[in-house]
C-alpha cells in the first residue's frame, strides 16, 4: 500500500506543466545490470493518461546502472506469474524481468507488479500500489525507487525532484522552477526580471530558500512549495548570499558583507540570532554543512586562491581541506560524508571532482564540457548534477560520483544554470 508521505508528495506536485528538460544518457556503466521491464497490461477503454512501465523503463536505464531491453525484442510479454518463460528471457541474457497490470477503480488506479529472476528462476519482489489519475507519473517513479533499491541496495531518487533556473536569451526574465528528477513535469516557483541565484533545500522538502536582487541588491527569500507563500529571510546592509540549510533544518548559513568583506555567518531560524563564524581578511563563501551539523565546508582565498575549508561552529577552528590545484570551490558533501564534491580547475577548464574524506585522493568526474558549476549531490549519493557549458549556453549534466555513468538535462529554451537536488521525501 502506498505510503500516507508518497499521497501528500503527489497532492504538492499534481499541478502540471509542459516539461522544459529531456534526459540523454550519454554514458552508462560498464556492469550495467540486464532487465526487462515488460508492457503493463492494461484492460480500459482508452489510453491511459501516462504509461506507467515506459516510465519505469526510463528510469532504470536513465540511472546508467541497468541496460533496458527494447519492447520490440521481447519474445513474449507476460502479464502473470504463469506466464513467464524463464527460458526465454534467459535466452534474451536478461537478468531480471519486471511484469505488471494496471486497473482502473472507483478512486483511480491500482497497479500491482513483479519483478523475477531469471537465474533463480523466482518472483523476488511483488507490490501493489494506487492513486489518482493524475498521480500515475509519481506511482511509476515509486514503483522505479522500489526496484533500484532491491535491485542495487542503494535508494532510489527517482521521486525526488529538482530546482534550478532558467533565463532566456536576452536575460531579461530569470525563472526558478522545479520539476521531476527526470526532468518531466516542470513547474514554476517564482519569476523576476532581477537575477535568482543559489537555491537551496530545506531539510523537509517542504521550502526552499533563494537569492532574489529584486529590490536592487541581493537578499535571501523563502518560499513554501505548497503555497507560494515567501518570506525575507536575510536581508542586511552588503550582500546577502549562499543560503544552506543545517541538516536538522534548525538554522540557515549565509555569506555577509555587510562589514565590507564577505564572511560566513549561521542564524538560528527559531529566533533569528545571527552569529559571525569567519573573521578573516580573505573572501569566505560558498557554505555547505557537514552531515554532523556542526561543522561547514566553504570556499575561501585566504590561501591566495580559491580552496575548500573546513570550519568548526563551535570552537571556529578552520582547517585547509583541498590541495590539488590551484582553484577548488562550491564544496558539497556526499549523504554518506565519504565525499566531497566541488569544482576544480585545470589548465583553465573548469570541471567536476570528488574527493575522498579519508584519504584525500581527488578524482575528477567530467571531461566533455567546460565551465563546469554549481555541483549538487543526489540525496543517495549516487549522482552529481551541475550546469555546463554547451554551445555557447548553459544546460544541467549529471555524473556519477563514480565518473561511470553520465547524462545531460538540456533544456528546449534558453539558459538553465543552480540545480539542486532535492531530500528524498519521507
Amino acid at each position: 500500500m502506498v505510503k500516507h508521505s508518497l499521497i501528500v508528495l503527489m497532492w504538492l506536485f499534481a499541478s502540471l506543466s509542459q516539461a522544459e528538460l529531456l534526459i540523454e544518457v550519454t554514458q552508462g556503466k560498464q556492469s550495467a545490470i540486464p532487465v526487462a521491464v515488460v508492457p503493463f497490461s492494461w484492460n480500459g477503454s482508452s489510453a491511459l493518461p501516462e504509461d506507467v512501465s515506459a516510465i519505469v523503463t526510463n528510469d532504470l536505464a536513465s540511472s546508467g546502472y541497468f541496460r533496458t531491453l527494447g519492447v520490440n525484442s521481447m519474445i513474449s510479454q507476460p502479464h502473470q506469474l504463469s506466464e513467464v518463460i524463464y527460458a526465454d528471457w534467459s535466452r534474451l541474457k536478461q537478468d531480471f524481468v519486471v511484469i505488471g497490470t494496471v486497473e482502473l477503480q472507483a478512486d483511480g488506479y491500482a497497479v500491482q507488479f513483479h519483478v523475477m529472476d531469471v537465474h533463480q528462476q523466482v518472483e523476488i519482489l511483488r507490490h501493489r500500489v494506487k492513486g489518482k489519475a493524475s498521480q500515475l507519473r509519481d506511482l511509476a517513479h515509486y514503483i522505479s525507487d522500489y526496484i533500484f533499491k532491491k535491485l542495487t541496495g542503494v535508494p532510489g531518487v527517482f521521486s525526488t525532484k529538482l530546482i534550478y533556473v532558467t533565463t532566456n536569451r536576452e536575460r531579461s526574465r530569470f525563472n526558478l522552477n522545479y520539476a521531476d528528477a527526470d526532468g518531466a513535469r516542470e513547474q514554476l516557483i517564482y519569476s523576476s526580471k532581477h537575477p535568482i541565484i543559489s537555491p537551496a533545500w530545506s531539510p523537509d522538502a517542504k521550502k526552499v530558500a533563494y537569492v532574489s536582487f529584486e529590490n536592487g541588491r541581493s537578499e535571501i527569500f523563502f518560499q513554501e512549495l505548497s503555497t507560494g507563500k515567501r518570506e525575507k529571510i536575510v536581508a542586511f546592509d552588503g550582500s546577502n548570499s549562499a543560503p544552506a540549510f543545517s541538516p536538522d533544518g534548525t538554522r540557515l548559513a549565509f555569506v555577509l558583507s555587510k562589514l565590507g568583506n564577505p564572511d560566513i555567518y549561521v542564524m538560528d531560524l527559531a529566533t533569528r540570532k545571527v552569529e559571525r563564524m569567519t573573521n578573516h581578511y580573505a573572501i569566505d563563501t560558498e557554505p555547505q554543512w557537514d552531515i554532523d551539523g556542526r561543522h561547514l565546508f566553504f570556499t575561501s582565498s585566504r590561501a591566495g586562491g580559491p580552496q575548500v575549508y573546513k570550519l568548526d561552529t563551535d570552537s571556529k577552528e578552520v582547517v585547509r581541506v583541498t590541495f590539488d590545484g590551484g582553484y577548488n570551490a562550491r564544496p558539497r558533501i556526499t549523504a554518506d560524508g565519504r565525499k566531497l564534491v566541488y569544482v576544480h580547475k585545470a589548465n583553465n577548464r573548469f570541471h567536476i571532482a570528488s574527493q575522498d574524506v579519508k584519504s584525500g585522493l581527488v578524482h575528477i568526474l567530467t571531461s566533455e564540457t567546460e565551465l563546469d558549476e554549481s555541483p549538487s549531490v543526489a540525496p543517495n549519493g549516487s549522482m552529481v548534477i551541475y550546469a555546463a557549458s554547451e554551445a555557447n549556453r548553459s544546460i544541467l549534466a549529471a555524473v556519477s560520483v563514480d565518473g561511470d555513468v553520465k547524462f545531460r538535462l538540456p533544456s528546449k529554451y534558453g539558459d538553465v544554470r543552480e540545480p539542486a537536488w532535492s531530500p528524498i521525501f519521507q
